[in-house]
């Protein structure tokens, strides 16, 4: 234990904490109080997720006797992934109240929300938390047994000094991911400056179906080829397909699919559907990952990269999930996703396209390497404080 600092239970620390409300769907508005669930709590972090908000009235929060929420004010999510995870509610201009799931928690003046939310992220505060869930298929913790969690409680000048340290920290890599979304938003903007709205082809450009100029791969892995090492499964598009090997003799039952450099890689089941990785290397990648191909006769008409970024646009995303079947795990239907009209225009504009979309890619290299070695120094400060 570091000098000056004690262990309490969060419960003896907190000075008000309370589970959301049972709010069932019958209860539910258009419009009135937000409703704060589960999906808005991330780790660390607020997810305002404002696209599909789930709101209740006035009388039903007064009929319920429902708890309101006030900026400042600290959730906890009991259920995964992870359980436990934190954030502070911001201002988003609206009144709010929270689903049964969060917990609300406030402090008094003498125990930083901030520094509370910086030791959920520790490993420390994770051990204690997988150590006090039940549940067999969905783990969760109850709002006793969150209580009981025990947490650092170091006098409040070095709260404040290590809240705003780790501040600065995650500060700069937000602001870098936020750099990321705009290299995304340059590159769509030079599509459509370049080719024109897709949907209207106000050029004039050639236009081909998807299945017309590519098709899936087909080649099945067997169990004596000892070329293939990098295993691609469909979660592996969340970090760029890196990080997951096979080993060199693959078991004949494996069911893979062999991809190779050029092939572009899509995740075809939820909540991957939005991924999407060009292929710079063979390997072999499970039933939940498209991986497509451009057709022999289509090389030299079908520049890569082009294909690549047609790919990567919202269009061809919502295209897909226009296609996808399934309640709990909606996947792509693949002969209709093939019927998605490409835009053919000279191979000379697209290879003019993709040199622009290389070097922002580049630049992307560039901010991204940024943010992992801020996010090494974040966890490094991390466990500094609280390893």
């Amino acid at each position: 234990m570091k000098q000056g600092w004690t262990y309490k239970k969060l419960g003896e620390v907190a000075a008000f904490v309370k589970d959301g409300d049972w709010i069932e769907s019958k209860d539910q508005s258009e419009s009135g109080i937000r409703l704060i669930q589960t999906g808005n709590v991330g780790n660390g972090i607020f997810k305002n997720k404002d696209d599909k908000p789930h709101f209740i009235t006035e009388n039903t929060m007064s009929r319920l006797g429902c708890t309101e929420i006030f900026e400042g004010d600290c959730l906890v999510s009991r259920l995964p992934d992870p359980v436990g995870r934190a954030c502070l509610i911001p201002n988003i201009g609206c009144r709010m109240i929270t689903a049964v799931d969060c917990s609300i928690i406030r402090f008094g003046v003498d125990y930083l929300p901030q520094f509370f939310v910086g030791y959920t992220q520790s490993s420390n505060y994770r051990n204690s938390i997988n150590n006090n869930t039940t549940g067999t298929t969905r783990k969760r913790i109850s709002r006793k047994n969150l209580e009981r969690i025990p947490i650092p409680v170091p006098p409040i000048a070095e709260q404040e000094r290590i809240v705003a340290e780790l501040d600065l920290l995650s500060g700069i890599i937000e602001k870098k991911k936020a750099q990321l979304k705009a290299y995304d938003q340059l590159a769509q903007s030079i599509f459509y400056t370049t080719f024109g709205d897709p949907i209207t082809n106000p050029k004039g450009w050639e236009t081909k179906k998807l299945e017309e100029v590519c098709e899936y791969a087909k080649t099945r892995i067997l169990s004596n080829d000892i070329s293939v090492r990098n295993y691609i499964g469909v979660e592996n598009l969340l970090q760029n397909c890196q990080g997951k090997t096979i080993a060199s003799k693959v078991p004949k039952d494996i069911g893979l699919t062999k991809f190779i450099e050029g092939d572009v890689l899509i995740g075809n089941i939820r909540p991957y559907l939005k991924k999407i990785w060009l292929a710079d290397c063979q390997g072999g990648c499970n039933g939940d990952v498209l991986a497509i191909r451009r057709k022999t006769q289509f090389i030299t008409i079908v520049n890569v990269s082009y294909l690549f970024k047609c790919l990567s646009t919202d269009l061809f995303f919502e295209f897909a999930m226009q296609y996808s079947k399934g309640e709990k795990m909606p996947r792509g239907d693949k002969k209709e996703i093939m019927k998605y009209e490409l835009l053919l225009p000279p191979l000379s504009l697209q290879r003019e396209f993709a040199e622009k979309v290389e070097a922002i890619e580049r630049q992307k290299a560039l901010v991204q390497q940024s943010i992992e070695q801020t996010q090494t120094l974040f966890d490094y400060t991390m466990d500094k404080y609280f390893g």
